[in-house]
């Protein structure tokens, strides 16, 4: 799988040109930008109160003189954040619970104290396919009926699915991003009298009402190859449905399906028309992530929208003048036919390295409203307990962002290309990656796309 960087960073992380020899992927700093938000916005921290309807009550263990370690990817204001979710169960159960961040190596770190016998008690893991490689090392402890019983309560059950392995349910999701959102500049919609659309067709509509004015419809990050797969798991969520995602993203269907010939069919509505990308097909290939976000919100915007997650807003506010909730608003990733409220999702979930009670009962408090709304309320995060309300999240546009997931219910479905061996799904000049960019090259070539797919999926999957 991907690397995944695991330190918040104050200001964007360059990310190299699709020709540069490297693997780590950005989309491994996606989820951090959170927290930079957060921070970036000055964000207050406020006390929550939290219960209400099937929220799964405080714990009642008593696990006094017990300790438990937890090693994960975050640290700065996501640590700081955590700690304080942490310290809420220490006063409820008497444990004592030390939290520490492994940073970009977090599976190296993890994989060496499981051969020196020195496992934690639980890990915090930010890709799915990984949570499957230590199931598959037989080093996870499957949930506990408790646990399971309290992600029921208070998730919807795409979310169990994610952190399970051949139906044995591992991973409990506490911390997510939103990747099907359109950012967009609301002064430049206002001076053209642009609305947010709802659907495809009003998207690309208004895309081309936007060029008719003078005005470049869409800033597209090229040169980085995640930015594209984003594009294509979100066409592909809406046109095939989650049934057919889970298919693909399990290479149970070819990618020479027909389904995959109407996703990229579809995408070639925007990218085959070169007046709605800034620049065209080659100035979108020459363009980094970093840079597509600030086209749109500079003090002289070059676009007037930018398709992305969440994390957009940390971007935003480290690189441009412009306000998140103010200039920088968002709207949902347009529905394509009966594609409805399908919302492609990131994630950190914590998985049980060790056994015995002390280590499940953490697990099922993490899963607990009050251990969501207690991070909601100090801010950069998102979390998927159906139980919480816009009005719970520190931060009114994340609170917005939040619901989105929520409302998917069921059709959340995890990033397909995280889902993906990493030579298919997270390289750098290959797989998905550089045939969806040789695809902006010439979106006329369907057939040839879906064929070089197929064939880079059938080598990765082995």
């Amino acid at each position: 799988m991907s690397a995944r960087s695991t330190t918040p960073h104050p200001t964007p992380h360059p990310t190299p040109h699709p020709t540069a020899h490297t693997t780590a992927r950005f989309t491994a700093h996606r989820p951090r930008f959170l927290a930079a938000t957060a921070a970036a916005l000055g964000l207050a921290l406020a006390a929550t109160a939290c219960g209400g309807d099937g929220s799964t009550a405080a714990s009642g263990a008593d696990l006094d003189g017990q300790t438990l370690e937890i090693v994960g990817p975050w640290a700065g204001d996501e640590q700081e954040a955590f700690e304080q979710v942490l310290a809420l169960f220490e006063d409820q159960t008497g444990a004592t619970v030390s939290y520490s961040g492994a940073g970009d190596d977090l599976q190296t770190v993890l994989q060496t104290r499981i051969q020196g016998g020195d496992e934690p008690d639980v890990a915090l893991i930010p890709q799915a396919g990984l949570i499957q490689h230590f199931a598959d090392e037989g080093v996870l402890v499957p949930l506990s009926d408790e646990v399971v019983q309290a992600m029921d309560e208070n998730m919807a059950g795409a979310w169990a699915e994610i952190g399970s392995v051949d139906d044995t349910p591992y991973g409990v999701y506490l911390k997510v991003a939103n990747k099907s959102l359109v950012w967009y500049n609301d002064e430049l919609f206002a001076e053209t009298g642009a609305v947010p659309p709802e659907s495809w067709e009003e998207f690309v509509e208004l895309s081309e009402n936007l060029a008719d004015v003078g005005v470049s419809p869409l800033s597209v990050a090229g040169a980085d190859g995640w930015v594209l797969t984003d594009w294509f798991e979100n066409v592909y969520l809406q046109t095939a449905g989650p049934q057919m995602y889970d298919q693909l993203a399990a290479h149970e269907i070819p990618w020479t399906d027909p389904s995959v010939e109407v996703a990229l069919e579809t995408l070639a509505d925007v990218w085959g028309e070169e007046q709605l990308m800034l620049g065209g097909s080659g100035g979108s290939l020459q363009t980094d992530f970093p840079t597509s976000v600030v086209n749109v919100y500079s003090d002289d915007p070059d676009a007037a929208m930018v398709v992305g997650a969440d994390f957009i807003g940390g971007v935003v506010t480290a690189s441009t003048n412009a306000a998140v909730g103010d200039t920088a608003q968002i709207f949902p990733f347009p529905t394509i036919g009966g594609g409805g409220d399908s919302v492609v999702v990131a994630g950190d979930a914590a998985v049980a390295m060790s056994e015995g009670e002390a280590t499940m009962e953490l697990l099922r408090f993490l899963a607990t409203q009050e251990a969501a709304g207690e991070w909601a309320a100090i801010g950069g995060f998102i979390s998927p307990n159906k139980h919480l309300t816009a009005d719970d999240y520190a931060d009114p546009v994340l609170g917005q962002v939040a619901e989105q997931v929520i409302l998917a219910g069921d059709s959340v479905r995890f990033d397909l290309s995280d889902l993906q061996p990493a030579a298919f799904g997270a390289t750098v000049g290959d797989g998905m990656w550089q045939t969806l960019q040789d695809f902006l090259a010439d979106p006329s070539d369907v057939t040839g796309t879906m064929e070089r797919l197929e064939a880079e999926a059938e080598r990765a999957h082995g």
